[in-house]
């Protein structure tokens, strides 16, 4: 039997809701370190017109037997092919800290490509990519020691409490954080390069990763409408915040509506 590659056992893909008639997806993509996991407790506060589709990275989850991505470009063209496997309606893309760098690569090559771009672009917790790589966005660096490291993912939600009691998983979720530390670090801007999509960027009031410009220099890289929602707490905001993070989405409105 062939399966169809946005059927529910694509690894690439999780969808917790299973709406395949939603009017719209909301395709979430993963920050440093982390996997679907985050995500999935955001099945409460979507709205009934809208899917959940949830990519997982190569070398993770259901996806663990493969190799990691090697370089930023190797992860942008499996997620834009991991995208563009699940959107056949209307899509929103959301990236969170790497995660929005990720989506809105993806989004200028789906542009550049011809195929339907989002009718959306919502980035959390990251500044524009047009500046490259500053000290300030290397949050982990790639030199932070393995205790700063599993603090960090355990801050972040993405290390349970069985993981940090078994030396065998705390070791794998090391090695793929600092994999993932280690792609983000090869990414370079594309100078010049601006988005046509509308985009919504969201950050924590107290996130010292924000650039102070964050707001101007997003709007510099789309030539679409850029809005800037500041909320609660810092990288994560804070945890009431992040659970219930959708509810502060600008969604366009569907045909329903």
């Amino acid at each position: 039997m062939t399966v169809h590659p946005t059927s529910r056992q694509d690894p690439r893909v999780i969808r917790p809701l299973g709406r395949h008639d939603a009017d719209r997806v909301l395709v979430c993509l993963g920050f440093c370190g982390g996997g679907t996991g985050a995500y999935r407790r955001w099945t409460d506060w979507v709205d009934d017109d809208t899917d959940l589709a949830l990519v997982c990275y190569p070398g993770r989850e259901g996806r663990f037997c493969e190799p990691f991505a090697g370089s930023w470009d190797e992860l942008v063209d499996d997620t834009t092919e991991t995208v563009l496997s699940v959107v056949d309606r209307p899509y929103v893309l959301f990236g969170h800290s790497m995660g929005g760098w990720m989506a809105y690569s993806v989004t200028t090559r789906i542009e550049h490509r011809g195929p339907t771009a989002p009718d959306r672009l919502i980035v959390s917790s990251c500044n524009a990519p047009n500046r490259g790589l500053t000290e300030r966005d290397r949050f982990p660096r790639d030199d932070d020691t393995d205790h700063r490291l599993l603090s960090w993912m355990r801050t972040t939600g993405s290390l349970p409490e069985y993981v940090l009691g078994d030396p065998d998983l705390r070791e794998m979720s090391l090695e793929l954080m600092r994999a993932d530390i280690g792609v983000r670090d090869t990414y370079r801007p594309e100078h010049g390069l601006r988005t046509g999509v509308d985009v919504q960027v969201l950050h924590g009031a107290r996130d010292e990763v924000i650039d102070p410009g964050v707001a101007e220099q997003w709007a510099a890289v789309t030539a679409g409408r850029c809005h800037v929602d500041e909320l609660p707490g810092g990288h994560f905001y804070t945890e009431e915040i992040w659970q219930s993070l959708p509810r502060h989405f600008r969604l366009p409105a569907t045909v329903a509506d």
